[in-house]
């Protein structure tokens, strides 16, 4: 009889403590996991991220580089932590939804992860060496229908973002370009930058140093809008392809199951950091454009971008490992 009252008894006592500890979070250090290493652009906004939390939450935020595997390794990291809102993932678009598409990973980006929020996109943008006489998409497409195959474009690798972009690019516009990949996107810009290579979609934050270069054209962004940083360069939308987008995005994810309560207090903190003009200044500086989305905004985000990235790598002709 004893032990029949106590079992009630002992679920009540632990429910009330993991609901004291969800309260009192955060009463130590969190960590936000980086999958690159220190001085990159998504470091950079880690440490942005880190520093507006360690000042709303009251807690110490730190940084965590775990670089290898193209992200997988910190994405594994993350998710096979302790959900209780002290370990933290600074996802990037390629670790969720199109690296599992390209290698064996041992975590679902959909199941291992609770969404938190989107805090930065990042369009692509085109640029072409100034030794072309291309000055927008439609002399490009022009001279890669009268050579089909023999316009070449760096790509910072095979399956990257710069890569399935002018995939997605190419089959919609109808043209065959020589594909040139690299091995990260600083040698695919210096080659452009040296007229090596005719064409680069890079990151907006790759081209922006090298905008007012003599050696350089932007000629397109991929965004949904013209941006801040480049307002006299058109949309690929604009420019005769409606509906055409592609953006990478840089988000905070907890492990699967982190309590609810914990994920909102993060969200609401990244949501009032992207109305102030301090945080936002910070990110547009680097080249992002802030967003703080709702974790149900990451979620619907994570999952067409899972479909519409995989796509992407079937038309570039990627291949799995």
């Amino acid at each position: 009889m004893m032990k029949r009252r106590a079992t009630p008894l002992i679920f009540a006592l632990l429910a009330t403590a993991a609901a004291s500890a969800q309260a009192a979070w955060p009463d130590r250090a969190i960590t936000i996991v980086v999958p690159f290493s220190a001085g990159g652009n998504t470091d950079s906004i880690a440490r942005i991220a880190a520093e507006w939390l360690t000042q709303t939450l009251h807690a110490t935020v730190i940084v965590d580089n775990r670089p290898g595997a193209n992200g997988a390794i910190a994405a594994d990291y993350v998710a096979r932590a302790a959900n209780d809102g002290y370990t933290l993932f600074l996802a990037t678009l390629p670790q969720m939804a199109i690296v599992p598409h390209l290698q064996k990973v041992r975590y679902d980006p959909l199941r291992s992860f609770t969404p938190v929020s989107i805090v930065a996109t990042n369009p692509m943008a085109l640029a072409v060496a100034s030794n072309t006489k291309w000055n927008s998409l439609a002399d490009v497409v022009k001279d890669a229908k009268a050579k089909p195959g023999q316009v070449a474009y760096a790509s910072a690798s095979k399956g990257s973002v710069s890569h399935l972009t002018t995939a997605l690019f190419a089959q919609r516009a109808g043209i065959s370009m020589n594909h040139i990949p690299y091995k990260g996107g600083n040698p695919a810009m210096s080659d452009l930058l040296g007229g090596q290579v005719a064409m680069y979609f890079g990151n907006v934050a790759e081209i922006l140093p090298h905008r007012d270069s003599s050696k350089i054209k932007v000629i397109a962004v991929s965004g949904t809008r013209r941006i801040e940083q480049l307002p006299g360069v058109p949309t690929i939308a604009e420019q005769g392809y409606p509906g055409f987008e592609t953006s990478t995005w840089n988000a905070i994810a907890a492990p699967a199951g982190t309590p609810p309560e914990i994920v909102n207090k993060l969200a609401t903190s990244l949501e009032s950091a992207c109305t102030d003009a301090g945080f936002r200044g910070k990110l547009t500086a680097i080249g992002v454009d802030p967003l703080c989305s709702t974790p149900q905004a990451f979620a619907a985000t994570l999952t067409r971008d899972l479909a519409k990235w995989g796509k992407a790598i079937e038309i570039s002709g990627a291949a799995k490992d």
